[in-house]
């Protein structure tokens, strides 16, 4: 996870199993503790913060344990030991590109832009940010605001942060909450978010609310709930903080010549958009690249290595990534916004299959890379930038074509 002040930005859904609810009594004595737990560790430390005592005690006073929560550890008992996710499949990133998803998406963002455009005239002018972009990302993350949001945000947030696996960045999303009660924006009791405590249409952790959230509709609240004004403009917002770069897009699909070598991606080997067309990569699209792109900086990607669509991205790239620590997340923004913009259609690259794979064949490469002096970055079994490049030099060196993937046919190879 991220710092609080920079939480990934999602509407996740529980992967772990719920903890069952104990009985009545059990379930009683857990509240009292808990409450007891609250006004000794949270009150004194949301006080020393800022917090009113009014809204402490209109906020914490008797609250319950959520036991519909994941994650949950009950005090006195060790946490379960986490399940290795070495057998888990290894397969290629198209999955995560569901065209019947990603069309229904554009097609109702398209409509929502229309709808919405004079705001989104409004909002591009003052941040800089692209109206099919933050449309994109609206829709990403909650559906244009229409995914249900069932949980206290209070409640699930002091309940992680006295029973969670990590306790510390939930009691400080708490107290960062506490102080949104205490600005006036959104009563306690009308602060929804998902399970993990993300808020709202833009789905930010409460920290970030506090830095990012506007009022943009002009009636004196950042109301993330209800008004699509400040949700979009508290989008971004929080992307031109970011960094979010002017009149340059997010990136473009393109061909790559099979003479110039796919391990060459990354930000860190960034170079100018013409020093990549003269190598001879080219649009897909046919179109040549924007001339304000030409001396800017460029980065190849390519999620699949030579299975599947290859890029050139921007730093704006880097900066939806922001929301969303994946490369997979970026792209999908990228291609919804362009399908919004511009009604684009699906990569042209097809997503070609890797092979029955697991993760720990993946991490098995890794670590023969690493044994070999090669940068993978985290050897987790996620075939990231530096893992990809490494697998790809791996191959130029061994005299095998460079695919900057792991596929089936290399799990005998490398060792």
């Amino acid at each position: 996870m991220l710092a609080a002040t920079v939480f990934p930005l999602v509407l996740a859904s529980a992967a772990n199993a719920q903890t069952a609810k104990p009985p009545a009594a059990a379930a009683a004595r857990y509240d009292a503790e808990f409450n007891a737990w609250l006004k000794k560790e949270v009150w004194p430390q949301a006080r020393k913060a800022g917090v009113s005592q009014k809204t402490l005690e209109r906020t914490l006073n008797g609250i319950s344990i959520n036991w519909q929560l994941p994650d949950l550890v009950i005090p006195g008992q060790k946490p379960p030991k986490e399940q290795s996710q070495s057998q888990a499949e290894f397969s290629s990133p198209g999955a995560y590109f569901s065209e019947k998803r990603l069309q229904a998406l554009a097609s109702t963002g398209r409509g929502l832009a229309s709808t919405h455009a004079s705001t989104l005239r409004r909002i591009e002018q003052t941040y800089g940010v692209p109206a099919s972009v933050l449309v994109a990302v609206w829709g990403r993350e909650s559906g244009f605001g229409r995914a249900k949001l069932p949980h206290s945000v209070i409640d699930v947030l002091a309940t992680k942060a006295y029973m969670s696996t990590r306790k510390d960045m939930f009691r400080n999303e708490l107290i960062a909450a506490l102080h949104i009660v205490d600005s006036g924006d959104v009563a306690a009791d009308r602060m929804m978010g998902s399970w993990a405590g993300a808020l709202g249409q833009p789905q930010f952790m409460p920290s970030s609310y506090l830095e990012y959230a506007v009022d943009f509709d002009g009636d004196g609240r950042r109301d993330i709930w209800n008004s699509v004004p400040d949700s979009l403009a508290s989008i971004a917002n929080y992307l031109a903080k970011k960094g979010w770069q002017r009149n340059r897009d997010w990136g473009f699909e393109v061909s790559i010549p099979a003479n110039v070598s796919c391990a060459q991606e990354g930000p860190d080997l960034a170079k100018p958009v013409k020093q990549w067309a003269l190598m001879g990569i080219t649009r897909i699209s046919g179109k040549g690249f924007p001339s304000n792109d030409l001396d800017a900086a460029g980065m190849m990607l390519v999620p699949a290595g030579r299975h599947g669509p290859e890029f050139l991205v921007t730093p704006n790239f880097y900066v939806i990534k922001e929301y969303n620590n994946s490369d997979l997340y970026a792209l999908f923004i990228g291609n919804l916004a362009d399908r919004i913009a511009y009604n684009a259609g699906p990569f042209r690259g097809e997503w070609g299959a890797v092979g029955s794979m697991l993760r720990s064949d993946v991490l098995a490469m890794q670590k023969a890379l690493v044994a070999k002096g090669y940068d993978v970055g985290k050897a987790d079994g996620l075939a990231g930038f530096k893992t990809r490049r490494s697998l790809g030099d791996w191959q130029s060196k061994s005299n095998i074509a460079p695919t900057c993937f792991p596929d089936e046919t290399l799990k005998t190879k490398l060792r």
